[in-house]
This record gives structure tokens, C-alpha cells and sequence, in this order.
């Protein structure tokens, strides 16, 4: 069976998750996110290349660095992860970047520090506690995995994911992306993906679906989501959200409280 459980505290979002058959599209994410996996092998292929977490594998995603993920085998996998924006790591970090270099470690005190906060998330336990785990779980991440002032987009890159962000509401006007940049269609999807390792549509729609999310946390409203973002219908965004998340749109709103 299939379990996608989301909870959110503290700014924080937390996923509990068992699947054997699902697999997630490519997509990636505007959080961090760092997850362990509990039982099984989970795979996924990362920047171009197949990632295995086996059990107590600490899993470690940059924002909008693009991913799939399945289980190994008919076994299945359970799994935790943990989404964090960056917003709120940079107040915490200062002026440092935090960027991962490793998408797995094998660390038994990080992985028990993100289980320890993502159980205080899932269970309703008070926000200042969930605050002080993940400046915990921060301290023990930077000490391992910061790299500063890293830079990995081109300003193209940049540019073109504002614009991006300011027309989630329509359709993606690839041609006027084209004509910013001065690049013929081809040259700046192939710069873009070089760049993202993902296509600008398929950054675009995870983008629209993220935004759908985080309407739908601040309003519990589905179809006001769907108009928002500009999905066709909710059988539209449905299906992408659940490309992305492992549930529908329906589905995370009545998770939510």
C-alpha cells in the first residue's frame, strides 16, 4: 500500500512515506530537503547519475536540483523526509550558502536528528521544540556539508526562472523567453536544462504545482488553486501534484489541519 503523510509546523514540512510500486516523475523541489530512509533501498537518479539509499541512508537535496525516485524492489521502501525553505536556513546561516556536495551519507547522529524533527512535526509537538531541533539539525549539516558563495546557475538561468515565477498563472510564453535572451528556441531550452538539468516546462509546472501547494496550505481552497496556478481543471492539477508529492491535491488539503 501506498502512504504519503504530510505535516507541517514551524514553517517546516515533513513526509512520512511507504511505497513499493509508485515511482516520482522528475521534479525537484524549492526547498531543501533531507530525508532517511527506514527500510529498503530507495533509488533515484540525481544530476545525471542513479543514487541508492540503502537503510539509514540520509538523503540530501539542494533546492530545484531535479530527481526521480522508486523503490529498488518489490520490497518497498519507508521514508522520511523533511522540506525546509531556504529563506529559513539563510536566517539562520547568515550570509553563508549552504549547499550539499553529497546527496547520501551514512551519519548516525544527522539521521537521528532529522527523524527526532520530523517526529515532533508529525506529532503536533510545540513549534519552539521543532525551532530548536532544527537549528540543531543545521549545526550538524554545516559542519559537514556548506560550501559558500557557490554559485551554480548562469544569470541567464536566473533571469529566465523570475520571469518564470511571475507568470505561473498562464501558460509557459517560451517565445518571449526566447526573444530576452536572444536565443533561438532550442538554444535556450538546451542552456536551460544544461543549467537545471531539468526542461523550462517541466521546471515551469513543478513550479505551478509547488505554488498550488502552498495556496492550498494558506487557503484550503483546491479549485481556488487551480485557477491561481491556471490549471485546465482539478483532474489537471491532480495529476501533476501527485507526480510530485505521491498524493493528490484533494488528498494533501484533508491532511491538512
Amino acid at each position: 500500500m501506498e502512504t504519503f503523510n504530510y505535516k507541517k509546523s514551524a514553517d517546516i514540512l515533513t513526509l512520512s512515506a511507504s511505497m513499493t510500486d509508485f515511482t516520482y516523475k522528475k521534479h525537484c523541489h524549492e526547498e531543501y530537503a533531507l530525508g532517511v530512509t527506514l527500510r529498503g533501498i530507495q533509488q533515484y537518479n540525481l544530476d545525471g547519475s542513479l543514487q541508492s539509499s540503502h537503510k539509514n541512508g540520509v538523503m540530501l537535496f539542494n533546492p530545484e536540483q531535479t530527481h526521480d525516485g522508486r523503490s529498488f524492489d518489490k520490497a518497498g521502501i519507508d521514508y522520511v523526509m523533511l522540506y525546509i525553505k531556504p529563506t529559513i536556513i539563510q536566517e539562520i546561516l547568515g550570509k553563508k550558502e549552504l549547499r550539499f556536495t553529497s546527496p547520501i551519507l551514512y551519519d548516525n547522529k544527522l539521521a537521528q536528528c532529522i527523524l527526532a524533527l520530523s517526529h515532533a512535526i508529525q506529532y503536533g509537538k510545540e513549534e519552539s521544540l521543532c525551532s530548536e531541533l532544527l537549528l540543531t539539525l543545521l549545526d550538524l549539516v554545516s559542519h559537514t556539508e556548506i560550501d559558500t558563495d557557490r554559485r551554480t546557475n548562469s544569470n541567464l538561468v536566473k533571469k529566465a526562472k523570475e520571469m518564470m515565477y511571475c507568470s505561473l498563472d498562464h501558460v509557459l510564453k517560451l517565445d518571449d523567453l526566447c526573444k530576452e535572451f536572444d536565443l533561438s528556441k532550442y538554444q535556450f531550452i538546451r542552456a536551460f536544462k544544461m543549467h537545471t538539468g531539468i526542461s523550462p516546462y517541466q521546471f515551469f509546472l513543478n513550479c505551478k504545482v509547488e505554488h498550488a501547494k502552498q495556496s492550498i496550505e494558506k487557503t484550503k481552497d483546491i479549485y481556488a488553486a487551480v485557477a491561481e496556478c491556471g490549471f485546465v481543471d482539478l483532474t489537471h492539477l491532480n495529476r501533476h501534484f501527485k507526480s510530485v508529492f505521491g498524493i493528490t491535491a484533494h488528498e494533501y488539503r484533508l491532511q491538512l489541519h
